[in-house]
């Protein structure tokens, strides 16, 4: 564990094996929360590397409490956060109005680290008891299309390593790692990261086993599409640029999609644009989002007129939430 500290402390990358290596040494308890919370920074301020990462997944996916799902037609839409935008939570928001038209969305997610409210913290605010009760998540598939993950039920090393993140208060490679480790690992993934070298990786990354995925990376830093600039949408193997007027849309102001001062308000603006009454620019960013993820499933059919599709669904407020208890329900 010594040559793995001094290789970091000398700003050498890791190889695959070693990152594989690392993960297991925090698992197995071998380095103190100081030595972690350094390794960490490190590892973020110099930036990692392609085998780093992919070396630190295949051990995340290793070391996971595996669910079998039928995830063959499922999709997750989870970010890395760490964007430092404040706005409200557009990828959960997407995964609801998702399922509510017909898609299987297994949403992997977790608590805010660096950001006030992750998508942990507004389902748990709205009543979501997290489970990971396999007939339990399949029945909720099953009956409501949706069912959710929450990362420390199915990570380990992730629930050891969360009072570290928390205390350190930034992103880190964990932020990174997030959206790559879905235990269920569907087919089907919309993700953003907030740097278009970090989104490269994942298209890398995401080759080896999902049917159809983007990764989105707004070119003023967002990881999801904002409306607010152009994004760039790498696939398989492609690489296209979408801004406001490929949905048919116009261009938003930050301000117009920020999120609340605290959980209750992220809560209640989640509640309110699936209930139909969200504000113009928001029901707009929600749309432009599902309709990138629709169009992994209709690839012959255009953003714009799946942009016009989601956001009129979005309007009737047929997604909206009724109660939340150990599942999740929208009509």
């Amino acid at each position: 564990m010594k040559h793995l500290l001094d290789k970091l402390l000398h700003h050498e990358h890791l190889t695959f094996e070693e990152a594989h290596s690392f993960i297991f040494a925090i698992e197995e308890e071998k380095f103190t929360p100081e030595v972690i919370s350094g390794m960490l920074m490190i590892i973020q301020m110099r930036g990692a590397q392609l085998q780093e990462m992919s070396g630190f997944r295949s051990a995340l996916l290793e070391l996971a409490n595996r669910i079998e799902l039928d995830s063959e037609q499922a999709i997750d839409l989870c970010g890395t956060g760490g964007d430092g935008k404040n706005t409200f939570n557009i990828s959960t928001t997407t995964a609801f109005v998702l399922a509510a038209m017909g898609k299987k969305v297994i949403k992997h997610g977790n608590y805010g680290v660096s950001s006030l409210c992750g998508s942990s913290n507004v389902l748990e605010e709205l009543g979501v008891v997290f489970t990971q009760d396999e007939g339990e998540l399949q029945r909720q598939l099953d009956e409501r299309n949706i069912c959710f993950l929450h990362a420390p039920l199915f990570h380990p090393t992730m629930k050891k390593v969360a009072p570290i993140r928390k205390k350190l208060g930034v992103r880190t490679i964990f932020n990174n790692l997030g959206p790559l480790v879905n235990p269920a690992q569907p087919k089907y993934q919309l993700t953003g990261t907030y740097s278009l070298e970090l989104a490269r990786m994942y298209q890398h990354l995401l080759r080896t086993n999902r049917t159809n995925y983007r990764v989105l990376y707004g070119m003023d830093g967002f990881d999801e599409i904002s409306l607010t600039d152009d994004t760039r949408v790498l696939g398989g193997q492609s690489d296209t640029v979408l801004n406001a007027s490929s949905f048919g849309a116009t261009n938003l102001q930050l301000s117009a999609i920020r999120g609340g001062r605290t959980v209750h308000d992220a809560a209640q603006t989640l509640h309110s644009i699936l209930g139909g009454h969200g504000s113009d620019p928001q029901n707009s960013v929600v749309a432009a989002n599902v309709a990138v993820a629709l169009q992994l499933y209709h690839p012959s059919t255009s953003v714009k007129e799946l942009f016009t599709e989601a956001l009129q669904f979005i309007q009737t407020g047929k997604a909206k939430l009724t109660s939340f208890s150990t599942t999740t329900y929208y009509l």
